[in-house]
């Protein structure tokens, strides 16, 4: 598979008279919601039962292919399991999410979890160290050890009807969206300030009448917004004029959109 297959973006579904509006790929939806979340439920295979799965909270670090690294004791029971069978799966929420759960963003990363070579504890320590500042006072006892999910294969399920399989190689060369950190200001701004420019980029962008307006996601490549109309609640998806990098350039392209609107309105 060739890098130019993590360029592609997905998109919204087109009608009949109006084009797909780009979205990021599903690769990158992964990273960005692996990058944010910051605890997982890692599925072992028992050794006390075999064959049945074995479910744990799990705190993780990250390393720059996306891997999750976890800190774990020599007592814990998916210890025991990963050294007889290093096949498991973690499965990590949209953060924060409120509503029906399974109309939110989750991942399921599977691939085999085994200990980190000791010539790489160093940058595991320093990239778990930088997620979980409390885990120094134990990161250096004796009984725990640094181990890395090797990931094989990932599923993406963004909500209702919308979800598919992302290869090992797509997700290790995507990237988390660059407005990730910076999604929830720009959104609480957008919804607090300027709802009547929310309403009008969904008229004239989204060819779509409504009544309220609110912005639900924000990311490199355009937003989603969630309108009242009068045939009742409906989604749109509304594409930057170019992508951003930054909150900055989000502002400056936000802007920019609302003022050609206006002139065309």
């Amino acid at each position: 598979m060739s890098s130019s297959s993590i360029r592609k973006h997905a998109g919204t579904g087109a009608t009949s008279d109006q084009p797909a509006v780009p979205e990021p790929s599903f690769a990158e939806r992964a990273r960005t919601l692996v990058y944010l979340a910051r605890i997982g439920s890692l599925s072992t295979l028992s050794r006390k039962q075999p064959g049945f799965p074995f479910g744990s909270v799990m705190p993780y670090g990250l390393d720059e292919h996306g891997r999750p690294i976890f800190l774990i004791s020599t007592m814990a029971m998916h210890t025991h399991n990963l050294r007889a069978d290093s096949r498991a799966s973690l499965l990590v929420t949209q953060p924060d999410a409120s509503g029906d759960p399974l109309g939110v963003s989750r991942v399921t990363l599977i691939g085999n979890v085994l200990a980190i070579p000791e010539p790489e504890v160093p940058e595991a320590r320093k990239l778990y160290l930088a997620r979980y500042a409390n885990s120094q006072y134990w990161v250096d006892f004796e009984d725990f050890s640094f181990y890395r999910m090797g990931v094989v294969d990932v599923y993406y399920v963004r909500g209702f009807g919308v979800m598919g399989w992302v290869s090992d190689w797509d997700y290790e060369h995507a990237q988390s969206d660059p407005l990730a950190d910076a999604a929830g200001e720009i959104i609480r701004h957008m919804n607090a300030d300027h709802r009547d420019a929310l309403i009008l980029l969904a008229r004239v962008l989204a060819r779509i009448e409504s009544q309220e307006a609110t912005m639900i996601a924000v990311d490199h490549l355009g937003f989603h917004l969630r309108l009242k109309t009068q045939d009742g609640m409906r989604g749109a998806r509304v594409a930057f004029s170019r992508e951003v990098s930054n909150p900055a350039e989000t502002r400056k392209v936000l802007v920019e959109m609302v003022q050609q609107a206006r002139s065309q309105a």
